[in-house]
């Protein structure tokens, strides 16, 4: 944490991590924490991820958003057949992973594997993996939603880096896009079928951590950065309030409800991620306990975003001069949370839609609801993969 934290301000400006902060998250297990055993990965559980990925974030979310998702990456690429393990971890574990799971480029069959080419946006801290999981549809079928993809490793000496990330925050992290300007071939032993892998299919050498399905662990890992960005900004908000309000006590009785609240927030969505961190980690395969750590992640998010924009506001000028922390924390808070992963719309509909299954088979209460109540919504589930939700995969 201690180097994130030195490098969030250059990160920031740069839209890179440090090269010292890239090599002290890989040492420090990120890379390998979902690797399987077989390999020497850690195996690691959800609820220990969740955990050390917030410690880093109190330094920086951005390489805790990175730190989060190589992590996660390791996860999808248990998948791949066993030699095409080997060529990812076969001289170490710690190896670190982009991925554009956003189904773009082409894909075509050749001897042997697979040609293929395009562009993924968004691959976060593509210039310093070592490999890249790239999703595309394949040939004959139409896109998302209903379409067979499948997910692709590739070196990342093949890619080539188009600097596109110029974002309001999250800088660091460098999501920009990966191209790949002519076929590359891609042995069929290193690639698999994505809704395989967002369904977290069982199979040989996987574990517990490698069959949960994509969407029960990403929302409340992908919120783990925001939860030590908003302890920082409460850490940092709190030792400039103490001084101010020593000197005006007037508003110290607004301080203190400013402190209380964003405290509040803070560690309530503590308490959801880490609830939703054992579920992931229970084994459930469950669509209703995908649904609701879905639900859970996205109110944990909201809890952060009012946490952070409630300290923003009341410290004034204060916050909003340059590059400070808490102005950079207001920044990356945001920005995370409006990742399609977290958004409250879309979890509330899972959510809801597995509830309310429960009655469908209840002609009786239905009958009894007023016209407008009674006329079916669209209903799509936690393991489908329609494009607004596989958007927010990483």
């Amino acid at each position: 944490m201690a180097s994130a934290a030195a490098h969030a301000s250059a990160a920031d400006a740069t839209g890179r991590l440090s090269a010292e902060t890239v090599a002290l998250l890989t040492r420090a297990g990120f890379a390998r924490h979902f690797v399987p055993g077989g390999w020497h990965g850690t195996e690691g559980t959800f609820s220990d991820l969740l955990a050390e990925v917030a410690a880093v974030g109190e330094g920086c979310a951005s390489a805790a958003w990175c730190a989060a998702l190589w992590a996660t990456h390791g996860r999808y690429a248990a998948h791949l057949p066993l030699e095409g393990q080997l060529d990812l971890w076969g001289r170490s574990p710690d190896v670190r992973i982009a991925a554009g799971l956003r189904p773009s480029g082409s894909a075509a069959r050749c001897s042997g594997g697979w040609l293929l080419s395009g562009t993924w946006e968004c691959v976060s801290g593509v210039a310093d993996a070592d490999w890249l999981l790239l999703a595309a549809p394949e040939p004959d079928e139409p896109r998302l939603p209903g379409g067979r993809c499948r997910l692709f490793a590739v070196p990342a000496a093949e890619i080539h880096v188009r600097e596109t990330w110029r974002s309001t925050g999250m800088r660091g992290t460098g999501s920009h896009t990966a191209v790949l300007d002519g076929p590359v071939v891609v042995p069929d032993h290193r690639t698999c079928s994505l809704s395989d892998v967002l369904a977290g299919s069982p199979g040989p050498g996987r574990s517990r951590c490698h069959t949960a399905p994509a969407y029960l662990g990403t929302g409340l890992l992908l919120c783990a950065p925001a939860l030590g960005a908003a302890r920082h900004a409460l850490r940092e908000w709190t030792a400039w309030a103490a001084r101010r309000g020593a000197g005006r006590p007037s508003e110290r009785a607004t301080l203190q409800l400013t402190l209380a609240q964003s405290a509040d927030d803070i560690e309530a969505a503590e308490l959801l991620l880490g609830d939703a961190a054992l579920r992931a980690d229970s084994g459930t395969r469950a669509e209703r306990d995908v649904a609701r750590n879905r639900r859970v992640a996205a109110a944990a998010a909201q809890h952060l975003v009012t946490a952070v924009e409630r300290l923003f506001r009341a410290a004034g000028t204060h916050a909003c001069g340059g590059s400070g922390p808490l102005e950079r924390t207001w920044r990356d808070v945001h920005v995370l949370a409006a990742h399609q992963a977290v958004r409250r719309e879309t979890a509330a509909a899972l959510y809801a839609d597995s509830v309310f299954a429960d009655f469908e088979d209840r002609p009786e209460q239905a009958a009894e609801l007023p016209a407008a109540c009674s006329a079916a919504a669209p209903r799509f589930t936690a393991h489908s993969a329609p494009a607004e939700v596989v958007a927010g995969v990483h």
